[in-house]
Order: structure tokens, then C-alpha cells, then sequence
């Protein structure tokens, strides 16, 4: 018997780049003292204040099939933080709650592309983007973002891979290279998108993690809320990755196909999850702030000590809790550096290619641990660049 095409299809074959982290993994369940630096998991956890929320919301009761779109509350909740950060009005039917952001990338790209459709997205990437898209029966086709640009999209680049494209993802503030697009880039991107008539997907799961300049929805700007879904997650901005709380944000239309495709297939959220996410909200900016600052924090750190050195290149970012290091001067590329990093150090980053190609060169560093180890660690890590460069 054979598996779907679709389901076979959904990577690539060969090596994605994500062998060390996988092995760093191996490593930390053997016992191993690895430093991981690899992937967004908060070093806190999600604050006590939701968990009591949570946990009186399944005690009251809220245990059954829960509002397939989202409970009022919380699509209302949603639509009033969208509403303040952006200017733009939203209401609750401009909402579907989903399970993770995830969740609400996968069901964007089936509203948006049909079978043999393409759909555009930007590299460097996050891991999923490709395979999100070849979920829907799409054809995704990356759009280089190149390292000598900053990591910032190019309209000749765009343009170059335009034809028979339907979509277009974005993410800003960006994993991995944590680059916060301007204004300017944002309505380039938007008037690309109005260009060719696309729909614009914007991942703004890092909405909360910006440290230099403002982050920009696209769905803000004149001409395009109409072709614009914003995925939004309390992943990263409460500490809340393993919640499972996400949405999509669009026409109304839209979210009404979106919602029916929750029907079919993940049947909603469960209800004290959504009630825990209602709480977290209503708390304000206050305690998205207190979740945030650990990383701006270590980003300044970062910053110092990589200022006293000229052998690892920091990539001029502005929000998320990555780095992105360009670490070509050592004489090796992402993943010989990477694993030399692990097997000398026991310090566990992400090659960059684990991202697409325009990364390559590169190591993601996730500043995932407490300051005092991450500050260890980088020092341990420059060390160990300058002596390869001596070499």
C-alpha cells in the first residue's frame, strides 16, 4: 500500500540540516551537559498567574467540546489586541482560534492555494514554511533573501520568481535572522502582492519580541487587508508553546471557510486552554513584557561582547530571541562550525542552512538559556571562532 503524494511530499529528500540538533538531543538524553541553543523554547515558563486559569477553568467545568471557532471571548479578546496594535478594526469574525500557530499557517495555505498552485515564501525561513505550503497540494518556491542584503527581501527577487505564484509568506520579526522589516519593506512586499494579486500571509508570531524599530502589519497598510492573513500565537509572547493557542486573522469570508475547516478537521481548542489565553490577554502589555525582556536583555549582551571581536559577524537584527552569526571568517561553513561547537564545547546552535540556503554560512544562536550560562556560552563560543581564524 502506498502513502499519499501529499503526505511523502511534504519535505524534501536528503539532509535538512537538522541532524545536530537531533543529535544534541540524543546527546542531552544520554546525560550529556549540552548547552542548547537550538530551538524557541522559553527558559521560563508559562507564568503561575495562567496556569491557575487554567487549571480553575478545567476544575469549573470547561472540559467539553469547546466553540469550534473560538470561544467569543477569546476571538473578541484577539480582535481587540489586533485592533490597538494595528489601527485597523477588527471584530470577532475576522477570528478563528486555532491549535498553535502552526495550526494557522497550515490552514492559511489551504485557504489561499488550490493544487498545483505556487506559493512564494522567503529564505532564510522557519523550518515548516515549505511543507506548510506543500500541504495544500501547492508547489512552494523559496525567494532568496541574501546575506550581503541584510537578509532583507529584494523586489528583483521577488519578481524573478513571480510567475504562476498565488501567495506569499512572510514573517517579521523573522526567525531565524531576527530582521524587523521596515515600513518601506512592508509595503514593498504589499504592493508586490497587490502586483501580481496575491494573497499576503504574515507571520507575526514575534510581534511582542522587537527591540530596534516597530513591527509592521502588512493588513495596516492602505490596499490590503482584503488579501491579508495574519498569524498570530500566545506561543511566544506568554510563554505558552505547549498550550497550543494560535489564530488567523482575515476577511471575514475567509475565516468563515477557515472555521469550517476546523470542523473537519481539528474540532477547536480545548475550552480552559482558551479561558487560560483569554486570562493571559487581558493581563496587558505588561506581562508580554516581563516574557520578552530576558531576550532583549541577552541580545545586549550579545551585542557587548560580539563588539570585542571581529571574527563572528552578527547579522544587524532587531526583534525575536535568535542571533544569527556569520561565521565564514572561521574558514568553515554553518554545520562544520556547529558541530565542531558541539563535540569541543558541548554547546548545541543551529546551522544556518537548517533554515534554506541563503543561510548558509551561518549559525542560529537561540538565546534560550539563563544569562549567566548564555553569557558562558558565547564567550566559550567567540573563543573557539578566533582560534579557528588563527588557524
Amino acid at each position: 500500500m502506498h502513502v499519499s503524494r501529499t503526505l511523502t511530499s511534504l519535505t524534501d529528500d536528503g539532509d535538512d540540516g537538522w541532524g545536530l540538533f537531533y543529535e544534541a538531543r540524543r546527546r542531552v538524553a544520554a546525560g550529556e551537559p549540552i548547552v542548547e541553543l537550538t530551538i524557541g523554547e522559553h527558559d521560563i515558563k508559562t507564568h503561575p498567574s495562567i496556569l491557575a486559569a487554567m487549571h480553575a477553568s478545567a476544575t469549573g467545568g470547561h472540559l467539553g467540546y469547546a466553540s469550534v471557532p473560538g470561544t467569543p471571548q477569546l476571538r473578541d479578546a484577539v480582535a481587540r489586541r489586533v485592533t490597538e496594535r494595528t489601527g485597523v478594526e477588527t471584530y470577532r469574525d475576522n477570528v478563528v482560534i486555532t491549535p498553535g500557530g502552526q495550526s494557522a499557517l497550515f490552514a492559511s495555505h489551504l485557504a489561499c492555494l488550490s493544487s498545483g498552485d505556487v506559493g512564494l515564501f522567503l529564505d532564510p525561513y522557519y523550518a515548516t514554511y515549505p511543507g506548510s505550503i506543500r500541504g495544500s497540494g501547492a508547489v512552494a518556491r523559496a525567494v532568496p533573501c541574501h546575506a550581503q542584503n541584510g537578509f532583507q527581501p529584494r523586489l528583483s527577487d521577488l519578481e524573478a520568481a513571480a510567475k504562476g505564484a498565488k501567495s506569499l509568506l512572510i514573517n517579521t520579526p523573522n526567525n531565524p535572522t531576527g530582521v524587523v522589516y521596515s515600513k518601506e519593506t512592508v509595503a514593498m512586499l504589499g504592493q508586490f502582492a497587490i502586483d501580481h494579486d496575491l494573497w499576503l500571509i504574515s507571520d507575526e508570531v514575534y510581534d511582542t519580541q522587537v527591540w530596534d524599530g516597530a513591527h509592521v502589519s502588512p493588513r495596516a497598510l492602505p490596499g490590503l487587508q482584503d488579501r491579508t492573513l495574519v498569524i498570530g500565537s500566545m506561543s511566544k509572547s506568554h510563554a505558552m508553546t505547549g498550550s497550543r493557542v494560535g489564530w488567523v486573522v482575515g476577511p471575514k469570508d475567509v475565516i468563515a471557510h477557515l472555521i469550517n475547516l476546523s470542523t473537519h478537521t481539528t474540532y477547536g481548542v480545548p475550552g480552559y486552554i482558551q479561558d487560560a489565553a483569554l486570562f493571559a490577554l487581558d493581563q496587558g502589555f505588561g506581562l508580554e513584557h516581563e516574557v520578552s525582556a530576558p531576550f532583549a536583555r541577552r541580545r545586549k549582551l550579545a551585542q557587548d561582547l560580539l563588539a570585542k571581536q571581529n571574527t563572528l559577524g552578527l547579522v544587524s537584527s532587531g526583534g525575536a530571541m535568535y542571533l544569527m552569526l556569520d561565521v565564514r571568517a572561521t574558514g568553515l561553513d554553518g554545520e562544520a562550525f556547529a558541530q565542531g561547537l558541539l563535540d569541543n564545547h558541548r554547546i548545541a546552535v543551529m546551522p544556518g542552512r537548517s533554515f534554506g540556503q541563503a543561510a548558509a554560512g551561518h549559525v542560529r544562536v537561540a538565546m534560550t538559556v539563563d544569562d549567566e550560562r548564555f553569557e558562558g556560552a558565547l564567550k566559550t563560543m567567540i573563543d573557539y571562532a578566533q582560534n579557528l581564524g588563527r588557524d
